[in-house]
């Protein structure tokens, strides 16, 4: 099986599969190959299992044309600060701004100092599910931590967040 092999101070065997189907190992810096190789075999049912579901991301949310990217990026500027003012009204917090981003790999973030960061890409899911991403960041602006108060906090909200985070997933 190919394999990119990622050495370094930690302890233990790692597997990953990249979101260009790539499968990264990370080992020990002094684990000999033949450990390492016999790793890799040893999960093979989970690696195939993996590129499977990955393949299966890909093929369901295939890449954008610039002019795709440039339509969500613009829905963005559109709906998100209207979105995130009508929640933070109601939530009684102030983000200090709001950005636009073409994060991949998430969809919000709330900076220390309460600036909120939105992916482009969001936007290619339904209503409630940028809802809830709102809804998730502007929490973060009372609780820097995914903590049981946090979750409360969202779910004074919007008590059925969990189904609306399920959108997200896939």
């Amino acid at each position: 099986m190919d394999y990119t092999l990622i050495r370094s101070s930690r302890r233990t065997m790692a597997l990953e599969i990249t979101r260009d189907g790539r499968l990264l190992v990370r080992a020990p810096q002094r684990a000999p190959q033949a450990v390492i190789d016999r790793f890799v075999a040893s999960h093979t049912d989970w690696i195939a299992a993996h590129l499977e579901k990955q393949r299966q991301r890909a093929q369901a949310h295939p890449p954008l044309t610039e002019d795709e990217i440039a339509a969500l990026r613009q829905k963005a500027r559109d709906i998100l600060p209207g979105r995130v003012a009508h929640y933070a009204e109601w939530m009684g917090v102030t983000p200090t701004g709001i950005k636009i981003t073409g994060a991949k790999t998430r969809f919000g973030s709330c900076s220390a100092k309460n600036s909120l960061c939105f992916s482009l890409y969001l936007m290619a899911y339904p209503d409630t599910a940028v809802d809830y991403v709102v809804v998730h960041e502007l929490a973060h602006i009372r609780h820097k931590n995914h903590s049981p108060a946090f979750y409360a906090e969202v779910a004074r909200v919007m008590p059925d967040y969990r189904e609306r985070r399920k959108l997200l997933k896939g």
